[in-house]
């Protein structure tokens, strides 16, 4: 009888030791499905994340090119402005030598 009472006791206490270990297993198999939800909307984030960065290159290397070509642009209108000023001042030397040049004829 002895025999009997503690295989039963024994076999109780198995079935609670399994029992527990199912429910840690149930919970370990839904803390894996958290973390691959949570896994899954990283990938989407990073993908997303990818996504704006490549066009934000993108408008980077178009707003460098632009500024480029106004840079370029600038730099031709500041030429041609130091050229006519340039021309301005040899006309303007020029204008002088010939008003002196009257001058002597008059006197």
């Amino acid at each position: 009888m002895i025999n009997y009472e503690e295989k039963e006791k024994k076999l109780d206490n198995v079935l609670n030791e399994l029992n527990l270990m199912t429910n840690k297993v149930l919970k370990m198999n839904k803390d894996v499905s958290s973390l691959n939800l949570e896994k899954n909307q990283l990938l989407r984030e990073k993908e997303e994340s990818q996504k704006n960065f490549e066009q934000l290159a993108q408008q980077h290397t178009e707003l460098k090119s632009e500024l480029e070509k106004i840079k370029e642009d600038i730099g031709y209108k500041f030429d041609k402005q130091n050229d006519l000023n340039q021309k301005i001042d040899e006309l303007n030397q020029e204008t002088e030598i010939l008003i002196d040049e009257i001058d002597k004829w008059q006197t």
